[in-house]
């Protein structure tokens, strides 16, 4: 689905420079770049936190025969903006794209000497289209690793458009699994209307917490992290999930 959506919006825009840069690749093998990299030949830089995962994609063959740097690192929003200087890439990229399951909220804001003509980000669909949270910013998290488990990461949709309007883009829409957002700088969007966070707003179907009962779905997951620490990005304060 994302390769669609992405081959649509590229067919209407035109860029300064066809690069990307996507992180939380893992071996690259399902990502929202790669089919750009080999269908239309753009230069991209992916990052990932595993020397396994990086090996495999400078093993891969598209490592030679297409324009591609592969970075092992783990990201935080403190290093990332260094990270993509290694790309040697133009501040105005292509398309950008952030899935790193824990601090992508952060790890956006923090990026402002880069202006991606695009941005792709993940957003914790569980966390609803009315509430403005991300979990409280730990350079050091990793999603499961926590006692949380795996429901607790990354950021609602609407702390994302919030974002995203302080830093002059349009929220388009998500995909139809309800995990990707789609954001366009506004100066580059002519062509497709600016949603607001309720309409756009898409709720992921598929069922990561499986108890004894079985797998979770809807509002359960969300109770699930009751009494949670969760940051409001609208209030800068940190609240319980209730």
């Amino acid at each position: 689905g994302d390769d669609g959506i992405i081959q649509y919006l590229i067919s209407k825009m035109n860029f300064p420079n066809n690069t990307f840069v996507e992180f939380g690749v893992e071996n690259y093998t399902e990502s929202n770049t790669r089919f750009l990299l080999m269908n239309n030949n753009w230069s991209g830089m992916v990052i990932d936190g595993s020397e396994k995962n990086i090996s495999f994609i400078k093993n891969d063959p598209i490592y030679w025969q297409f324009d591609l740097f592969a970075k092992k690192a783990f990201i935080n929003a403190e290093n990332i903006e260094s990270l993509i200087d290694e790309s040697g890439f133009n501040e105005e990229l292509g398309i950008l794209s952030i899935d790193i399951d824990g601090n992508d909220y952060w790890v956006w804001k923090a990026i402002n000497k880069y202006r991606p003509c695009i941005v792709i980000i993940e957003y914790n669909s569980i966390f609803g289209p009315a509430k403005p949270w991300t979990i409280p910013y730990d350079p050091n998290f990793r999603r499961g690793e926590h006692a949380k488990g795996k429901q607790y990461w990354g950021s609602s949709l609407l702390s994302l458009c919030d974002l995203a309007e302080e830093k002059g883009y349009d929220f388009i829409g998500c995909n139809l699994i309800g995990n990707n957002a789609y954001f366009i700088r506004k100066d580059k969007n002519s062509q497709l209307e600016s949603l607001t966070c309720s309409k756009g707003y898409v709720e992921g179907k598929f069922r990561e917490l499986i108890t004894s009962s079985g797998p979770v779905s809807g509002t359960a997951k969300l109770l699930s992290l009751k009494g949670f620490d969760i940051y409001n990005t609208r209030t800068k304060a940190t609240e319980k999930i209730s």
